[in-house]
């Protein structure tokens, strides 16, 4: 059978008929969208095991990880800004950040010109597990970059940023410009 163009409008041609796959995104919407699913899903489980594994030995898990990266990625982070950037509450945050601060992951100071601020950083100590748990990551993150090629890697971007919301856009943003 002959492949079918399907007309202009975009729209799949009224008689029902398969196209090829790829070729009509609006006609295999859902099974597209179910495979992207599917795609972030295995990516992620994947891309998040090996930290898994350096986290439950040490009694730590997700939520302990995300919150080394986004104090190492800003150092002197307050509080507020953090809880911004997780999307949780005050008290989801407190059972997480009381053991980082007690194990000497994490060290909590107050602010210069506001002392009600709580400002976090990283010890050396939480230094090197960050780093030892973004070296995991890493590995995976540039193995998939060098098989993808440099145009799939940015069409990767837009698409995870396609994802985001508005204010996670600003939170990244607000990563991604230098401290000043």
């Amino acid at each position: 059978m002959p492949e079918r163009t399907d007309p202009p409008s975009g729209e799949p041609a009224a008689t029902g008929a398969p196209v090829a796959a790829g070729r009509n995104l609006l006609f295999l919407r859902e099974e597209e969208l179910r495979l992207a699913q599917d795609l972030l899903f295995f990516g992620y489980r994947d891309f998040t095991a090996g930290a898994d594994q350096i986290l439950a030995e040490l009694g730590m898990g997700r939520a302990h990880h995300r919150v080394l990266h986004f104090v190492g990625r800003r150092p002197g982070i307050t509080v507020g800004a953090l809880l911004g950037i997780l999307g949780i509450t005050k008290q989801s945050l407190a059972r997480v950040l009381t053991p980082l601060v007690e194990q000497d992951y994490v060290r909590q100071t107050t602010g210069r010109s506001d002392r009600r601020q709580r400002l976090l950083s990283l010890t050396p100590k939480g230094q090197a597990l960050e780093r030892r748990l973004f070296e995991r990551q890493r590995e995976w993150v540039m193995r998939a970059y060098r098989e993808a090629g440099p145009q799939a890697v940015e069409g990767f971007r837009r698409v995870m940023h396609g994802l985001m919301g508005p204010e996670a856009r600003a939170q990244l943003e607000g990563l991604e410009r230098p401290k000043g």
